[in-house]
């Protein structure tokens, strides 16, 4: 029994150590394999190592010889700068020679320059420059003044064109002479019933109307007089229904007049917005509305202010349409140019000014409210609307009718504007122009200098306004005009 489990023992330890050895000669193996794969790996590295730095060497070498082939060229190109920079010195020096020859040269062409003329370089120079700014002053001069000729000459032209085309289109009334009020009665005896008893129904009629009542010889006729049209209306209605009620005593007259005042000023505006609607003139205040429809009663040298404001805004339009100029502002500012002949008994100034200023109130643009101040010349127009304004309203009031005098005292006025301008010495031409609202007056400049032109203007004014009874106002122009003439032969 021993001896089995010995020998089973034995059996074990033996097959244990063979294992061993087995794996041991495994490893080795492995160890051995592994070795040979380290060594062969090391022989390729190195080999690999050679060949990359064999690589790296020849890269190395053409990269040297690559810089000394770009040494050899810089040298090269430096050596060529060096040498032309010698060049340009060499130059340089001979330049400066030159330059001081040339300078030395100069100085002794200027200085027999001087001698032979007998003036410095200084001198010279000025003269000359005098001489070429003259000459060029003198050619300006001719261009701006046939430039002026030509743009003039157009420009009167198309503007007489303009004019008289808007003139012939327009067909207007000639003006009706006015004075006073005359209001006709259906007889005699009415003229005592109008002056009651001791004159207590004349005197309460002027009292509440402000008009005065003339009663004189003329059959079956009374007379009303006031500066204010407005008013002088109002007194004829209440007349008017006095009589045709045949009621009249105090009382009744004020109660007459307060509804004559009503329907006069409900005229007022009816007459400024059948204005306005003829005009083709829209959105006006209504404060403007009536006082223009007021001016239907008002009468401006015989001729009916309304009337004449709207003749000025139909020929302003039509001027404005032939100009390619928007006309509604145009017809807007001529139709009311002469609002302020409305309120002149009520304001102190000119009526340009106080219209200018009563439409700037009442909302009118400023373009409108500066052709209302300028229409006269008051105010120096700035803008076309202002200029065609001016232009209506002389075409209105000159052309002749138009105003309370016959073409005979017209044309008769317009020879006595010429023949007192003429009257003074120096005096070659005499025009009157702008149907008779300027007279311009030609005189010879060898015998009339400047100061002599404005004391011939003066004095030409002065005997207008002395001798002459006219509307408006004349304007005296003197032209003096020198002409230099040189042959070229």
């Amino acid at each position: 029994m021993s001896f089995s489990a010995g020998t089973g023992a034995g059996d074990s330890l033996v097959s244990i150590v063979g294992s061993t050895v087995a794996v041991l000669l495994v490893l080795a193996a492995l160890a051995v394999l592994v070795i040979r794969r380290l060594q062969a790996a090391r022989r390729q590295a190195l080999t690999e190592a050679e060949r990359v730095r064999g690589r790296a060497e020849e890269q190395v070498g053409r990269e040297r010889a690559e810089l000394a082939r770009r040494e050899e060229q810089l040298a090269e190109e430096l050596r060529r700068l060096h040498q032309r920079e010698d060049e340009l010195a060499v130059r340089s020096a001979e330049l400066e020679r030159s330059r001081g020859e040339a300078e030395a040269l100069v100085v002794r062409r200027a200085a027999e320059l001087e001698r032979a003329a007998g003036l410095s370089a200084e001198q010279a120079h000025a003269q000359l420059l005098r001489e070429a700014e003259d000459s060029a002053r003198r050619e300006v001069a001719v261009a701006v003044r046939e430039i002026e000729r030509e743009a003039r000459a157009e420009g009167e032209r198309r503007a007489r064109d303009i004019i008289a085309g808007a003139i012939q289109r327009l067909a207007s009334e000639q003006t009706a002479e006015t004075a006073v009020t005359v209001f006709r009665l259906p007889g005699e005896d009415m003229k005592g019933r109008i002056i009651g008893r001791e004159g207590r129904n004349i005197r309460a009629f002027e009292t509440v109307t402000g008009v005065n009542l003339i009663i004189d010889d003329t059959p079956a006729s009374v007379q009303l007089s006031c500066f204010d049209p407005v008013r002088r209306e109002t007194a004829r209605l209440t007349l008017e229904q006095l009589v045709e009620d045949g009621r009249i005593h105090p009382t009744r007259i004020e109660h007459v007049h307060e509804r004559s005042r009503t329907e006069v000023e409900q005229r007022c505006v009816r007459a400024g917005e059948d204005a306005l609607l003829d005009a083709r003139v829209g959105g006006m205040h209504p404060e403007l509305v009536r006082t223009l429809g007021s001016l239907r009663y008002r009468v401006s040298y015989g001729q009916n202010v309304l009337g004449h404001l709207l003749e000025s805004a139909h020929l302003a339009g039509m001027m404005a349409a032939e100009l390619g100029v928007d006309p509604e502002p145009v017809r807007r500012a001529a139709l009311l140019h002469d609002i302020g002949k409305a309120l002149t008994h009520e304001v102190e100034g000119s009526h340009a000014a106080i219209g200018a200023d009563f439409a700037r109130r009442h909302g009118e643009s400023p373009e409108v409210v500066h052709a209302i101040a300028a229409h006269h010349g008051e105010v120096e127009p700035r803008t076309v609307t202002a200029v065609l304004t001016q232009a209506a309203d002389a075409c209105s009031g000159g052309r002749p009718g138009a105003r309370k005098e016959s073409l005979e005292v017209y044309v008769r006025r317009l020879a006595r504007l010429e023949e007192i301008a003429r009257s003074h010495a120096g005096v070659a031409e005499v025009y009157a122009m702008q149907a008779g609202r300027e007279v311009r007056v030609m005189v010879r400049p060898d015998a009339v200098d400047d100061l002599g032109a404005e004391l011939i203007a003066r004095e030409v004014a002065r005997q207008v306004s002395a001798e002459l009874t006219y509307p408006g106002q004349i304007r005296v122009t003197v032209v003096r005009e020198s002409r230099a003439t040189a042959v070229a032969g």
